[in-house]
């Protein structure tokens, strides 16, 4: 009987250390480099940028791990010719106050902008054929 509680006490301590060195890879695993066509935005073009068109910004934090498994998504979408919106991110520890302006209380936050006005938002991580999905509702 103590045997089978030491053997299983064991898998779950191998378990848990495993999860801690799995979790510290994931934190400072370098983010996606951004492709060149994502808007890189701040709170001086913020405005001027989600004005016109559809504008999908992604609410986003260097520390954010699902915000780095987004990038590779974003990045996608923007370098797909037949996605008819902009794609943008603004840093929301760079920026505090446009993030705070729109209420974001948790990253990765999209919002889906047409004409300057908020139209949808997704929150948390989603794969890139849901959010070409939320945006085609817009054009």
């Amino acid at each position: 009987m103590t045997t089978g509680i030491l053997i299983a006490l064991a898998i779950i301590a191998l378990f848990l250390v495993y999860l801690y060195f799995s979790f510290r890879k994931m934190k400072n695993a370098p983010a996606v480099a951004e492709s060149a066509r994502i808007v890189t935005l701040n709170d001086k073009n913020f405005r001027a940028e989600t004005g016109k068109g559809v504008v999908l910004v992604d609410f986003w934090a260097e520390w954010c791990m699902p915000c780095k498994v987004m990038g590779p998504v974003l990045n996608k979408l923007a370098e797909d010719e037949t996605f008819g919106a902009v794609v943008a991110k603004l840093n929301v520890d760079h920026f505090p106050s446009v993030s705070q302006k729109f209420n974001i209380r948790g990253i990765p936050t999209i919002i889906v902008f047409k004409d300057g006005k908020e139209v949808e938002r997704i929150v948390g991580v989603k794969p890139g054929d849901f959010l070409v999905k939320q945006v085609n509702k817009y054009l």
